[in-house]
C-alpha cells in the first residue's frame, strides 16, 4: 500500500504537469488550424486506445487516450503531400477544409502555432505569478565577496552593484545568477557601481556539481559572491506582462546556451533527463508549494516549445524545415526525400528518449 502511494505521490503532480503542458501545445495547433478553415479530425491527449471523449459540432473528437505520454491533433489531409498524383480526388468542400490545401504560409502558421502556444503559456504563469506572488527581487548589490573565490580574484568588492555582465543589463541578484550558472569555464566582462562609478572587471566563474533535490548532479558555474537579502515585488498587470516576456526571454536564451553547452561537451549529458526526471521534479516542486509547480510548468513549458522548434523531422521545426524548402524549389520535397528525412527524424526521436530514460534509470 505503501509503495502504492508513493507511486501516486509522483505520477498525479507528472501527469498534471505533462497534460496542461500537451494541451495547451495541441491547443495552439488547433486554434490556427479551425482559424485557416482546416478541419481537425481528432484533438487527444495522450496515445493509444481511447480511455473516454466527446465530439463536438465542428466533427472534432476531443478525447483523452490510454498512454498520457504526450497528445496529438488529427487534421484532415495532413499527411497528404500537395501535388500527391496517388491520392483520391477531393470534392471542392473537401479541399476547402484539407491542411495540405492551404498555402506555405497557413500551415506554416499552424504547425508553428504550437511550440509558440507553449511559450505563451509560460509569459502567462509568469504574469500571474508576478502579480499575485510577485516577482523573485534581489538587490544587485554584492553584501559579501567569499574568500578564495572568483570574485575575490577578480577584484569585485563588498558595496559593488552589478550593472552590466557580458553586455546584458542586471536588474537583480538573480539576473547574475542566472549568467553565472550557466557559465562553464569562460571568462566574464562584467561592469559594477562602485561608488558612483563604473568600474570594468573580468571573472571566471568556478565550476562545481551541486545537486538537485532529486539528487542529479550540475555542473555550475561559481562566482563567489553573496546579495544582501531576497524580497519579491509585486507587479501592475501591464508590468507582470512585459516582466514576465523578459523573464521568458532570459531563460530560453539560458536553456538554448545550456543546450550548446552539452552539444560541445562543456556540460555533461547527464544532465539531460526524459519522463522520470520529470515526474521527480514535479513531486519535488509540488511539494513545496503551488507556486513552484506553476513555476515548474512554465519552464517546462518553454522547454517543450523550443524542443519543438529544432529542425528535426517529425518535430514542428522539421516540418517548417521542409515548408522552406518548399518556398525556395517552388514545390514540395519529393515524397522519397521526405520519407527518408521522417526515418532519420524518427530515429533521432527515439535515441534521444532511449537515452534520457537511461539517464533518468542511473539516476534513479
Amino acid at each position: 500500500m505503501e509503495y502504492l502511494t508513493t507511486i501516486l505521490d509522483y505520477a498525479i503532480p507528472f501527469l498534471v504537469v505533462l497534460t496542461v503542458l500537451v494541451f495547451f501545445h495541441e491547443l495552439g495547433h488547433y486554434l490556427v488550424a479551425r482559424y485557416n478553415g482546416v478541419r481537425v479530425e481528432v484533438f487527444s491527449i495522450g496515445f493509444g486506445p481511447e480511455l473516454f471523449g466527446r465530439t463536438d459540432k465542428a466533427g472534432t473528437r476531443w478525447k483523452f487516450s490510454a498512454v498520457p505520454l504526450g497528445g496529438y491533433v488529427k487534421m484532415f489531409g495532413e499527411n497528404t503531400t500537395p501535388g500527391d498524383v496517388d491520392q483520391a480526388p477531393l470534392t471542392p468542400e473537401e479541399e476547402s477544409v484539407a491542411f495540405h490545401k492551404k498555402s506555405i504560409g497557413q500551415r506554416a502558421a499552424i504547425v508553428f502555432a504550437g511550440p509558440a502556444a507553449n511559450f505563451l503559456l509560460a509569459i502567462i504563469i509568469f504574469a500571474l505569478l508576478f502579480v499575485f506572488v510577485g516577482q523573485p527581487f534581489t538587490s544587485p548589490e554584492i553584501g559579501k565577496v567569499h574568500a578564495d573565490s572568483a570574485a575575490e580574484r577578480a577584484g569585485l568588492e563588498t558595496g559593488d552593484v552589478f550593472v552590466e555582465i557580458d553586455g546584458r543589463n542586471i536588474e537583480r541578484f538573480e539576473d547574475v545568477q542566472q549568467i553565472v550558472a550557466l557559465n562553464i569555464g569562460e571568462a566574464l566582462s562584467i561592469t559594477v557601481d562602485r561608488d558612483g562609478s563604473d568600474v570594468n572587471l573580468v571573472a571566471t566563474p568556478k565550476i562545481k556539481e551541486r545537486k538537485d533535490r532529486s539528487g542529479n548532479v550540475h555542473r555550475v558555474g561559481i562566482l563567489g559572491v553573496s546579495s544582501k537579502g531576497r524580497d519579491y515585488i509585486q507587479h501592475d498587470p501591464l508590468t507582470a506582462v512585459w516582466r514576465s516576456v523578459v523573464e521568458t526571454g532570459h531563460l530560453t536564451v539560458g536553456t538554448l546556451k545550456a543546450v550548446g553547452q552539452v552539444i560541445s561537451g562543456q556540460r555533461d549529458t547527464k544532465e539531460l533527463g526524459g519522463p522520470i526526471k520529470i515526474a521527480q521534479i514535479s513531486h519535488d516542486f509540488a511539494q513545496v508549494s503551488p507556486d513552484s509547480l506553476l513555476w515548474l510548468i512554465a519552464l517546462l513549458s518553454i522547454n517543450l516549445g523550443l524542443l519543438n522548434l529544432f529542425p528535426i523531422p517529425m518535430l514542428d521545426g522539421g516540418h517548417l524545415l521542409f515548408y522552406a524548402f518548399e518556398t525556395v524549389l517552388g514545390r514540395p520535397l519529393g515524397e522519397r526525400a521526405q520519407e527518408i528525412g521522417l526515418r532519420i527524424g524518427l530515429a533521432l526521436v527515439i535515441s534521444l528518449m532511449v537515452f534520457v530514460t537511461v539517464n533518468d534509470l542511473i539516476n534513479l
